[in-house]
């Protein structure tokens, strides 16, 4: 079973430019150069935006165990750390589609607005406006050498956090959005930093200067969940990860995610999936349970 290939911000030609756009073939050409297959689960540290083509094939792309559709005309957002896999198997779906990449590092837009981790497929005039402002960013991302480095960044920068904002308003039901230096944007940052290490939200509100009581209100605002069912839920993900795309034992998985008993975390599990470790791998990868 092939583990998660973790994947590294490269731009174009080692160019120091924050984002990158790589349409399907040079993708499947850039798999090849650096012996990654797309086909596997990797987890890069950069986001993604995949864009099918109006007149393509649609593109089936599975982020953290959900399949979706991108429909010709539609785009989905792939966030840094979550794992995802192309359909890249010979004569696959990413042969026979076409479309494009955006790629940028974290921090290169300042703020991430609102937008619905499955496809999004704009309609009518709001069409339009993505795809003039998507004209309008590649094209000046071809355009490099004709500003200086910093202007050609500081263009770039301006064009995405346009595409991205249109791309908000298409979505049926964007979520809604986190203040970009709020009490639930700073508790999600420190749960991607310490889950494996505590799992308490007291812990946590106590790192950040909060009481668990207004952690608990920022993230069911942003997320419509309670900070603890949020913590939960990102330590069930991890596990269910290394479960599927490696050959950890249930006990080595548990002392990754720092507990202490094994038997600890076998209920967690449990109580959160509704069976066992060994058993939603077996489900998963469609074997039987040892």
């Amino acid at each position: 079973m092939p583990e998660i290939t973790d994947v590294a911000y490269r731009p174009w030609l080692s160019t120091p430019i924050g984002m990158d756009v790589v349409d399907f073939a040079e993708l499947r050409e850039r798999g090849k150069r650096r012996e990654i297959d797309l086909a596997a689960p990797q987890r890069p540290d950069f986001h993604h935006l995949i864009h099918v083509a109006g007149d393509a094939e649609p593109l089936p792309h599975v982020v953290d165990f959900a399949t979706h559709l991108i429909e010709p005309g539609g785009w989905l957002w792939v966030r840094p750390g979550q794992v995802h896999q192309y359909a890249a198997e010979p004569g696959g779906a990413l042969t026979r589609s076409c479309g494009a990449i955006v790629i940028w590092r974290p921090g290169f837009v300042t703020v991430d607005p609102p937008l619905s981790e499955a496809p999004v497929l704009p309609t009518r005039s709001t069409a339009r406006l993505v795809d003039l402002a998507r004209q309008h960013l590649f094209a000046e991302h071809e355009e490099l050498g004709t500003l200086t480095l910093e202007d050609h960044n500081r263009a770039l920068r301006m064009l995405l956090a346009v595409l991205l904002l249109r791309l908000a308003r298409a979505s049926p039901e964007p979520p809604a959005a986190a203040l970009p230096d709020g009490p639930f944007a700073r508790f999600r940052a420190a749960v991607e930093r310490d889950f494996t290490r505590t799992h308490r939200v007291a812990d946590y509100a106590a790192a950040l200067g909060y009481s668990t009581r207004t952690l608990t209100r920022a993230a069911l605002a942003a997320s419509g969940t309670t900070a603890k069912a949020y913590l939960d839920a990102r330590i069930i993900l991890e596990a269910k990860r290394l479960l599927v795309h490696t050959d950890a034992t249930s006990a080595d998985v548990a002392r990754h995610l720092g507990f202490e008993n094994p038997g600890d975390f076998n209920k967690f599990f449990r109580k959160h999936d509704g069976r066992t470790p060994l058993a939603f791998r077996a489900e998963a990868r469609g074997t039987t349970e040892p």
